[in-house]
């Protein structure tokens, strides 16, 4: 009964990796987002992150850190607890990345979480506010009550440079299926919205190591596992996003070191985020007011 642990095993394991990767190319990928700033010295690429509450929007943002430093960078504060139903970050607090060198012209802007009832949490409207560049650095949102254009920390006025170019949902992995369907009505709303703006989203699906114990063992397993395939097909079909644009990673979270197989997922989902934001910046200067 329930087969073999071998035969399980198997049935996890596609026969052949239904997203091919290279594994070899963090080197190349590197160097291809470090000389961003030499082809286009003048741009800031600004990427809004949010998504599930305990996902890891900050843990993300540090290891894109981590992945260009060769350490372990905790930057972004991260909230350890487990368990927790409500969002650790409380502010919208922005990141730059930073190479051994110094800074890179990437920033992260860092905001709540969306938490699955419909009044608690960062509200749809607050999301789209911080998009377009109406919401100043520091500025404590309040669970239920979204921000208006009479608050002190609403930006009447954005220029360009205060626009994020892309949106990027942050999903975890092992928790994404039991994910309240508010959440999920956030997202898909969230996403009509800025894509009315023709503003690109992208889902970094997070946890694969917790959400899979083939990944766990072998993160190589990752695009030959049946079961983050199928998460990434639900995370597809839930909220919108094309599968093309769902990249499924693991972050930095109790390690010492960093690792090779680690940051090369990183930087791939980093280099899809940067070439869809840095499209919608320059569209940005000609579009947006």
């Amino acid at each position: 009964m329930g087969g073999s642990k071998s035969t399980q095993q198997k049935d996890q394991i596609e026969d052949k990796p239904w997203r091919n990767f290279d594994w070899g190319e963090k080197e190349a990928l590197q160097r291809h987002l470090e000389n961003f700033s030499e082809r286009k010295p003048d741009v800031n690429v600004r990427i809004l992150v949010t998504g599930q509450i305990g996902a890891g929007k900050s843990s993300f943002i540090n290891s894109v850190n981590s992945a260009f430093q060769g350490k372990i960078v905790c930057e972004a504060l991260v909230d350890a607890t487990v368990g927790t139903s409500s969002s650790f970050t409380q502010r919208f607090q922005t990141y730059r990345i930073c190479n051994k060198n110094g800074e890179l012209p990437f920033v992260f802007g860092d905001i709540m979480g969306l938490e699955s009832p419909s009044l608690s949490g960062l509200q749809v409207d607050d999301v789209i506010s911080t998009i377009l560049g109406h919401v100043t650095e520091n500025c404590k949102f309040q669970a239920g009550k979204t921000l208006t254009s009479e608050d002190d920390n609403y930006n009447k006025n954005p220029t360009v440079s205060d626009q994020s170019f892309c949106l990027v949902y942050i999903i975890a992995a092992d928790t994404v299926t039991l994910a309240d369907k508010v959440l999920f009505e956030k997202l898909r709303l969230i996403r009509h919205r800025i894509s009315d703006q023709g503003i690109p989203q992208v889902i970094v699906m997070t946890k694969v190591d917790e959400a899979c114990p083939l990944v766990k063992k072998d993160l190589r397993k990752i695009y030959t596992s049946t079961k983050i395939k199928k998460l990434v097909d639900f995370c597809s079909a839930e909220v919108g996003v094309p599968k093309t644009c769902i990249f499924p990673v693991k972050t930095y979270h109790d390690e010492i070191n960093t690792n090779p197989d680690v940051d090369v997922l990183i930087l791939k989902a980093l280099d899809q985020i940067v070439d869809s934001a840095a499209r919608r910046f320059q569209k940005g200067f000609y579009t947006l007011k």
